[in-house]
């Protein structure tokens, strides 16, 4: 492949468990094992995936998705995530089979003693068993247990026994799709979305770290679709191209985790790369409990005003070491502190 080849995007953990949902499910209520199954992705998406794995046994069926997460270096490319599924009681529950986390510490989307499948694959889940029970006349009452084989082995080389997710990997995906992690092209689409604005005349664009933030920030803005820069993690590869490239006014948008991150000076935000200072929120938040905090969405709810001191001070770190570019001319500087929900923690400008 050449290097100006675009690179091939995959899918995640959760849609794979989604569409192993609904081959396992459409044998359990009666009909053919499918070769191929297609669901819904959050944004309308209809991927087709090839049943890899199938198997069945009194009151259970189980199907299995083999994971391709594209050209992204994932850990979980190749696995293969399975589906059992039998009768329950009262909606849709889940539970861990082997290979599969259970959440052990707060601070995450998931409670303590949950199977660690986070909250936009189970939406998937569920909207698979409701489309089919409604097809079907059944009862949307599904007990569905996901599997990774070897997932334990997985789970050792992510952050996941750090953040005390014990037992296996995590279900995640807040799209479905895996967008292929090469730096050189996520950093030149940046420029090249820099570009774009500054030839359109914008005298305001915006960098988030995901979805989430940016369907914030554009709503709160008003901001038009060529104004949203696609930062993800790389607020370096957006800030240093901006200081040769100015634009007036720059919103930088993101969970706390992330803005803890830029304000406490890192430009890279992956959590592979970057991790958040406890102790230095502590110190931020005048709360000193927050030092022993699992995740930064648990520090804020040691502090309710931990976004807004988190906003400042990476808007004082923005300000000083970016807000004057190399022709001389000022960039004014915002930013946007979010939940998971996308409810505002804080905001700085």
């Amino acid at each position: 492949m050449s290097n100006s080849a675009p690179l091939r995007r995959g899918w995640t953990t959760g849609a794979c468990a989604a569409a192993a949902t609904r081959a396992a499910l459409l044998r359990l209520w009666g009909g053919d094992w499918p070769d191929r199954v297609s669901i819904v992705l959050p944004r309308g998406e209809r991927p087709v995936f090839e049943v890899a794995h199938r198997a069945e046994g009194p009151g259970w069926a189980e199907a299995g998705i083999v994971k391709d997460a594209g050209d992204d270096p994932d850990v979980t490319h190749g696995a293969l995530i399975v589906a059992r599924v039998r009768a329950g009681t009262g909606g849709v529950t889940f539970r861990a089979g082997e290979g599969v986390g259970t959440v052990t510490k707060p601070g995450l989307p998931i409670t303590p003693g949950e199977p660690a499948i986070n909250p936009v694959p189970r939406a998937m889940m569920e909207e698979v068993v409701a489309e089919i029970a409604a097809d079907l006349a059944r009862a949307p009452d599904v007990e569905i247990t996901l599997a990774v084989p070897g997932g334990a082995a997985l789970a050792e080389r992510t952050w996941n026994p750090r953040l005390g997710i014990t037992g296996g990997l995590s279900i995640l995906g807040t799209t479905g799709i895996v967008r292929p992690f090469s730096c050189a092209a996520w950093i030149a689409s940046i420029h090249r979305g820099v570009d774009v604005a500054r030839a359109a005349g914008l005298d305001h664009v915006a960098g988030c770290t995901g979805a989430t933030s940016e369907r914030v920030v554009q709503a709160l803005h008003a901001l038009p679709d060529h104004a949203m820069l696609d930062m993800g993690d790389f607020a370096g590869g957006l800030l240093k191209y901006l200081a040769k490239h100015p634009v007036p006014r720059v919103t930088i948008g993101g969970g706390i985790g992330k803005i803890s991150k830029l304000a406490q000076g890192a430009v890279d935000l992956h959590s592979a790369r970057s991790q958040v200072d406890f102790s230095a929120l502590a110190d931020l938040a005048g709360v000193p409990d927050i030092a022993g905090a699992n995740t930064a969405l648990e520090a804020s709810r040691m502090a309710p005003d931990l976004g807004q001191r988190v906003a400042e001070a990476a808007l004082a770190r923005l300000a000083a070491r970016y807000g004057i570019a190399r022709d001389g001319s000022r960039i004014g500087f915002d930013v946007v502190v979010i939940d998971r929900a996308g409810a505002i923690l804080g905001r700085a400008s």
